[in-house]
């Protein structure tokens, strides 16, 4: 027990606080290095051209994307996926001529095989193996392999596992791992999104694996779902994603019934009957607290903004960007710095086209549906960059912006200025070039 000369007094406490608070005091005045860490001010974009008050915000682009018939697209999706309908077809007399088993695999010197006169050993012996997939986005979680999810790249990996060499093998099982192969992709998708001819690849030191080997072994896991177009053997230096050259996305908005307009191509926005599909208590807006209550103090005045665009309107903005090797940071979402050379948010767009479409949803039912699509072509995409893109220029045309909208807005410093990403449903990574882009392969003229 304690006894009271040994307790601490009053002043002896205050001492000992006045001491400590001193030799805070003097080590940073002595430490040059020491810095108080200063808070940043995250202020809401605000737009300052003459379309300021006729712009939607982004509860209001939320709304307007999701409130419509994207299960259409979602079934026409999955019959290109099964190879029951052909991509080009949607554009008629609007796209060249591609033939419905057309693979974009184009014939390169680089991409040849070389038998040497010599057998190598080592790394050099390897077998690579180039692989052209599709696989319906509604049917999967992307895909990076993640725990517990259902994802393409886990199901390509455990149908490679058959082809490991032994040593891989061993090293697996020593590790507990199961046995699986590495499959490295030209792009990874996000859930939702459809890869119509995706790229990855597979190397193996096995010398008696053929191509059609592995592709009946993916074929066979989820059949309708996933399906190989083709596998061949490349060389060793072969990378998806670093040797590819331009990527083409195409993405598909669903029209309600009432919105189409055959004579001026013109969508029509009923902002109250989007609020009636869509309950407001159950949207979710990228950004902070603070976005979405400024977005609500703009709600009275929404009545009073455009409720129209056009199609023509959307392909004036994006062909804006054709041509032009420009930074889309504004337009990507949780972006990193990549690996590839060049400052990491810079992308030349080869191609940007907008044009309404006609889907074939049952041909013996007789059903169809229109659509908007859009086509994008550029030597690489940021993430969410597309969708983001797409739900940029459909709101800056209601808006009746200028057409170069959209490198205007390039120039902004926070990404609220953009809109938020586009439902996943509607965007297909429709196939990945090695040679130099040719116009000529282009869906939309």
């Amino acid at each position: 027990m304690i006894s009271a000369c040994q307790r601490p007094t009053a002043v002896a406490v205050e001492l000992r606080s006045q001491i400590a608070r001193r030799r805070f005091v003097f080590s940073m005045e002595n430490n040059a290095t020491a810095k108080i860490p200063q808070t940043k001010d995250y202020l809401h974009y605000n737009h300052t051209d003459s379309c300021k008050s006729s712009r939607w915000t982004s509860r209001e682009s939320y709304v307007f994307m999701y409130a419509r018939p994207w299960e259409k697209v979602v079934n026409f999706y999955s019959n290109v996926v099964n190879g029951q309908t052909a991509l080009h077809r949607l554009f008629g007399a609007k796209t060249h001529h591609v033939p419905d088993n057309a693979v974009t695999e184009h014939s390169d010197e680089s991409e040849s095989v070389t038998t040497p006169s010599k057998k190598r050993g080592g790394r050099w012996a390897r077998m690579n193996f180039k692989i052209i997939l599709s696989y319906h986005g509604g049917s999967f979680d992307g895909w990076q392999k993640q725990p517990g999810l259902n994802t393409v790249q886990e199901v390509i990996e455990k149908s490679l596992g058959k082809f490991v060499d032994e040593r891989k093998a061993g090293l697996l099982k020593d590790k507990g791992l199961p046995l699986e192969g590495n499959a490295v992709v030209a792009g990874r998708t996000d859930k939702g999104v459809t890869g119509f001819q995706q790229v990855c690849s597979f190397y193996t030191w096995r010398e008696d694996v053929r191509p059609q080997d592995i592709e009946d072994a993916i074929n066979c896991t989820l059949p309708g779902k996933l399906r190989v177009l083709s596998v061949s053997k490349v060389p060793r230096t072969f990378h998806p994603n670093f040797s590819a050259k331009w990527r083409r996305y195409l993405y598909i908005f669903p029209l309600n019934a009432r919105e189409v307009d055959e004579e001026d191509a013109t969508i029509i926005y009923d902002i109250k009957a989007s609020d009636q599909k869509n309950n407001s208590d159950d949207i979710i807006i990228e950004g902070n607290l603070e976005s979405a209550v400024d977005d609500d103090k703009d709600d009275a005045e929404s009545i009073n903004k455009p409720t129209r665009f056009k199609i023509s309107k959307v392909n004036k903005i994006l062909q804006q960007l054709e041509g032009k090797l420009l930074s889309y940071k504004m337009f990507a979402r949780d972006t990193k710095p990549a690996r590839n050379t060049g400052p990491p948010t810079e992308c030349f767009m080869f191609h940007a086209r907008a044009t309404q479409v006609t889907l074939t949803i049952d041909t013996k039912k007789g059903e169809y549906s229109e659509a908007m699509c859009i086509e994008l072509v550029a030597n690489r995409f940021l993430r969410k960059m597309v969708r983001v893109l797409v739900a940029t220029s459909i709101r800056e045309a209601a808006a009746g912006a200028d057409d170069d909208a959209l490198i205007k807005l390039m120039d902004a410093t926070c990404r609220r200025a953009t809109a938020p990403p586009a439902p996943p449903d509607g965007l297909c990574l429709v196939d990945v070039g090695y040679n130099d882009f040719d116009s000529q392969t282009c869906l939309i003229l």
